[in-house]
């Protein structure tokens, strides 16, 4: 049973990452928004973006896997904002944080 409630919850967070990905409506209005707007929301594509890029890979290769469209970047999030905010993001993604740098 407890296995049933992680894979739950597991999934239950891979919809909301998704449903704040790159081209997704909520995510085209945010872009059109002020430049503190555009900067966090170029933040959290960059913390998302090993996620996204692994739903854009399995959109090209399997069309009708997800039923979604992915995109790695917003493409109505032009603007130094969004740029630096997505640079920032992708630094500090999981991926980022998860990994170990060691002196040789």
């Amino acid at each position: 049973m407890r296995r049933l409630i992680e894979i739950a919850g597991a999934a239950a967070v891979l919809l909301t990452l998704a449903a704040c990905t790159a081209g997704s409506p909520g995510a085209q209005h945010a872009a059109n928004g002020g430049l503190l707007l555009q900067f966090l929301l170029g933040v959290w594509h960059g913390i998302i973006a090993p996620f996204t890029l692994i739903g854009e890979v399995l959109n090209d290769f399997v069309p009708h896997l997800l039923p979604w469209s992915v995109r790695f970047y917003e493409s109505k999030g032009t603007g130094v904002p969004y740029d630096v905010g997505f640079y920032l993001g992708l630094v500090g993604s999981p991926l980022a944080i998860g990994g170990r740098w060691r002196r040789g």
